[in-house]
């Protein structure tokens, strides 16, 4: 066997040897053990206008609520929020990092070219073959170097930057639904306000009006000063409730441009009536292991559990023997057009090992270092996980309250108006003290407001589940497709 054949054997060899890829493989964590969900949880809330459906959420969710308005300011949100661009721009990044570390797979090929003028010292003999001491010299050649993935170590670092990728991937798209959530629940906030406002603004034109009745019968002494006294503090009272709620509109308002990649003076006047929105009736409630894989918050997590994985798998590699080889060829000459000639080409190939023997102990405490993160990252994954079966049990237990709430409120906004028309015509008519049509417009206003809020809550809750059970993503897969260019 010749020299050649026994070098190309060994790089064989060695070739067939780097299939070895030391470390943990990473699996999937195992789906949780809840595999349904309490009698309780699965009550449909009540009034029989929603009811839970075993099946994923729609993607685009938020057209369940019926309202053009809603899905403009949506799709404007997702069209122009700085943070998602930003959020999007990182997903870029690390993409085209995977991609560049998927390089070391390759062996580094280079060309140089030099072009120098030298004299050699009398004292020294001449180096050109034509004893001069000045001599021209041009070179050119062409390097390549590979390393061997002997035990996985380029693997792994592919592996770790893929899962780097896949992380900032699901964060994306966690943003992404984050900020669809966040634009409704701030436009049902926005009509609300509105809403509580113009029930403000009725009750002080009401009370207005009673407190011009008063004082004109005191005139005519049919009413006592102090009830004149106790209406205008009354009237004086709901005023000064007014201004907080128009600062709360003005901060909904801020927000929503915000959220749309507007100034807050861009923020038109224009909102979304809260009559005019539609309750979904369908409400999705996958069980627990399909909407785990849903949820991108969960995905990121076990997307960096796996980074961690890869990790350890690189620094018990570091630990190992490393064998390069490489090649360079090319040719020296005094002038270019004779570089080419082959009396002036040069060669060169070979091959090197490397093996750590001491360090200080930090490539062993580096792998303890990387065993240790991949520890964290497992209890960060499972602490994930428990935080959104908290997130939906909570959402579940807000929709329950919030339609009994909204029942509630409904009923009490009836009676209490009907209570207070009966009182101001009794107190017109003196069959009744004014203090009992005080204490009925008192009743009223409340109960005004709180329905809108009550009406507010139970969109903004309704909104909270679709996020909740991981609705919203820009794939019909809800783990998203790879790349097509994974390796």
């Amino acid at each position: 066997m010749t020299s050649k054949q026994r070098l190309t054997l060994a790089i064989g060899l060695l070739g067939l040897a780097s299939g070895c890829t030391v470390g943990p493989d990473f699996h999937a964590p195992a789906a949780p053990r809840q595999a349904g969900y309490d009698r309780e949880a699965l009550a449909d809330p009540v009034g029989g206008e929603q009811h839970f459906v075993a099946q994923a959420p729609d993607a685009r969710w938020w057209h369940l609520f019926g309202s053009p308005d809603l899905d403009r300011l949506i799709d404007q949100a997702l069209a122009a929020n700085t943070d998602l661009a930003a959020t999007q721009a990182g997903l870029k990044q690390a993409r085209e990092v995977w991609r560049a570390e998927r390089g070391i797979l390759f062996p580094s090929v280079d060309v140089g070219a030099t072009t120098s003028r030298n004299k050699g010292s009398q004292y020294l003999a001449p180096v050109p073959n034509d004893n001069t001491f000045s001599y021209g010299l041009q070179t050119a050649q062409v390097n390549v170097g590979y390393t061997l993935d002997l035990f996985g170590a380029n693997r792994r670092a592919i592996e770790q930057s893929h899962a780097q990728y896949d992380a900032q991937r699901f964060q994306a798209e966690a943003a992404r639904i984050s900020l669809i959530n966040n634009v409704a629940a701030a436009a049902f906030q926005e009509a609300s306000l509105r809403a509580q406002i113009a029930a403000q603004e009725r009750m002080i034109a009401i009370q207005t009006d009673m407190l011009t009745i008063l004082r004109r019968q005191q005139a005519d002494g049919q009413a006592a000063g102090a009830d004149v006294l106790a209406q205008e503090a009354q009237l004086a009272q709901t005023q000064a409730a007014l201004p907080p709620l128009r600062r709360a509109l003005a901060q909904s308002r801020d927000l929503i441009a915000y959220l749309t990649g507007r100034t807050a003076g861009d923020a038109g006047p224009e909102g979304i009536e809260l009559g005019a929105i539609r309750l979904p009736h369908d409400l999705p409630l996958s069980l627990p292991a399909q909407w785990v894989r849903q949820r991108p918050d969960i995905r990121a997590a076990q997307a960096n559990l796996q980074v961690a994985s890869a990790g350890v798998g690189i620094a018990i590699a570091n630990r190992l023997p490393q064998i390069t080889i490489g090649a360079s060829a090319g040719g020296n000459a005094p002038a270019w057009a004779s570089l080419l000639s082959t009396a002036n080409a040069f060669w060169t190939a070979g091959a090197g090992v490397n093996q750590p023997i001491f360090a200080g102990g930090s490539l062993f405490h580096k792998q303890r270092a990387a065993r240790a993160a991949y520890e964290q990252a497992d209890a960060q994954y499972r602490s994930t996980v428990l935080a959104a079966f908290q997130n939906v049990a909570d959402t579940l237990a807000a929709l329950r309250t919030d339609a009994d709430a909204l029942a509630a409120a409904t009923a009490a906004r009836r009676a209490a108006e009907a209570s207070f028309v009966v009182a101001r015509r009794q107190q017109q008519q003196g069959a009744t003290a004014y203090a009992s049509v005080l204490q009925a417009e008192q009743t009223l206003l409340q109960t005004e407001q709180a329905l809108v809020q009550a009406q507010a809550a139970r969109l903004a809750d309704t909104a909270a589940l679709f996020e909740a059970v991981g609705g919203g993503w820009s794939q019909n897969d809800a783990g998203g497709k790879p790349p097509t260019d994974h390796p």
